[in-house]
């Protein structure tokens, strides 16, 4: 079973798109005052003939990432090539539809157009185990929050000391270094290469990833209150054991399913596979953290559930998590020393692992406590 996120994108969201932009137009309002300055090498491609100039696509697949979907499609077939389906199914977002699209080319080739490409909106049911928070009311604002108080104890210091690095008159906000860091992310994504990358420091860029962290553990993960993140996680998890202990009313081999992080982030919440000891805050990024979206959930991920039997080694069917082309351990329900060597556990054990999921229902007392009845607040952007 894949569940794949789409791939690299433009900005998302009004608080990327507007710090990039204010950003840009900061820059060009000083212009002439930055061409004749002397700035750092770094700086330097802020003096050419039109400064920096942003032409990312806010919200869409970028080239990289229809390359980037293509190619795991191939990928896929060259691992897997004994297993095929007629279906694929993604959420109704575009980006996610075209990634889709994209695999379906690299994977099939002239056979993807006899393919089913369905989105959930086609399927029936409730919820969504790919969108699951379209079902789910909850409250951000402790995220909000928690996000606030990370950008107020880092911005300051970097926009202070690129001030320092631009001629007199010209004075960065907060929000505009904001826009810069963000400027080299999507430009990454779209261009495979950004001027702006080389003007932070390891650090600086450390403290914007953990930013991200904190922004999804806090929306998403572990730290929803309610555990409302997890709970809905859990609708992934008992679709994925309902799969593969052939209970389900579908009978396929393969699943080839597209989202996005949150997704994956939600499921790993409710499989309780990343949580950290203590759990992640505003205090400073930890020297080792469990919970990182950067290695879990960075544009094309990939994760893939693998449902095996090898009975010369194991008694019953195992399982496999394998996440951006590596064995994920499933500490969870891992119990002997094989479990633990290879990363694997016994189905029964997986399903006993996660009586948190198994004793969910959507609409039940649990879930009701968690999201209530009505779809999310539009104020915030939860499909990355």
């Amino acid at each position: 079973m894949l569940m794949h996120r789409h791939g690299s994108r433009g900005p998302g969201g009004k608080e990327e798109t507007d710090s990039i932009d204010s950003l840009v137009d900061t820059l060009k309002k000083h212009h002439e005052a930055i061409r004749d300055a002397y700035l750092p090498e770094n700086l330097r491609f802020l003096q050419t003939e039109k400064g920096y100039e942003s032409h990312l696509d806010p919200e869409n697949l970028s080239i990289i990432g229809r390359q980037q979907l293509f190619n795991h499609g191939v990928e896929f077939g060259l691992k897997y090539p004994d297993f095929t389906t007629e279906r694929l199914l993604s959420s109704t977002v575009q980006r996610v539809i075209d990634s889709m699209y994209f695999f379906a080319q690299g994977r099939f080739g002239r056979e993807a157009e006899d393919k089913e490409l369905l989105t959930v909106d086609d399927m029936p049911g409730p919820v969504s185990w790919i969108t699951p928070w379209n079902s789910c009311s909850y409250d951000y604002q402790p995220a909000y929050e928690l996000v606030k108080e990370w950008t107020d104890s880092y911005l300051p210091d970097i926009t202070e000391r690129l001030n320092g690095l631009l001629p007199h008159g010209v004075k960065l906000t907060d929000d505009n270094t904001h826009g810069a860091l963000y400027a080299c992310a999507y430009d990454l994504a779209a261009r495979d290469e950004s001027p702006w990358c080389d003007v932070f420091d390891a650090d600086e860029l450390a403290n914007f990833e953990y930013e991200m962290d904190l922004a999804m553990v806090a929306a998403f993960g572990y730290l929803v209150p309610n555990d409302a993140g997890r709970v809905m996680g859990s609708v992934f998890v008992n679709k994925l054991i309902k799969r593969f202990s052939n209970t389900s009313e579908e009978d396929q081999s393969l699943y080839l399913e597209f989202g996005h992080d949150t997704t994956i982030i939600t499921a790993l919440a409710a499989l309780d596979l990343n949580r950290d000891d203590p759990p992640l805050s505003s205090h400073g990024v930890p020297r080792h953290r469990k919970f990182r979206t950067s290695y879990q959930t960075p544009f094309a991920a990939k994760m893939i559930w693998e449902r095996f039997t090898c009975t010369e080694s194991f008694e019953g069917p195992q399982i496999r998590l394998v996440l951006n082309d590596e064995t994920y351990p499933l500490r969870n329900c891992a119990e002997t020393e094989q479990d633990s060597l290879y990363g694997i556990c016994s189905l029964d054990a997986f399903i006993s692992a996660n009586k948190f999921s198994t004793d969910i229902e959507f609409g039940d007392d649990t879930w009701q406590a968690a999201c209530g009845t009505h779809s999310h607040s539009e104020g915030l952007y939860v499909q990355g």
